[in-house]
C-alpha cells in the first residue's frame, strides 16, 4: 500500500503508471481507483493501481 497522499503518495502512484495527478484524482473521483482512508490519511493500495494496469499481482 502507498502511503497517504498528503505524503507523496500520489506522486509515486503517477511515477509508477505514468499519469498525471490530475488524471489520478479524477480516477478516484470516478471510483476507477480505490483509496483507503485511515484517519486523516488517504492511503492508494497496490492492488488497486495494479488493477489500473491490469496486472496481476500474485
Amino acid at each position: 500500500m502507498l502511503g497517504a497522499a498528503d505524503n507523496g503518495a500520489d506522486k509515486e502512484a503517477c511515477r509508477l503508471t505514468g499519469i498525471g495527478r490530475s488524471k489520478l484524482y479524477l480516477l478516484i473521483q470516478e471510483g476507477q481507483l480505490e483509496v483507503v482512508k485511515v484517519g486523516s490519511m488517504t492511503l492508494i493500495p497496490m492492488r488497486s493501481l495494479e488493477k489500473l494496469l491490469g496486472v496481476d499481482g500474485r
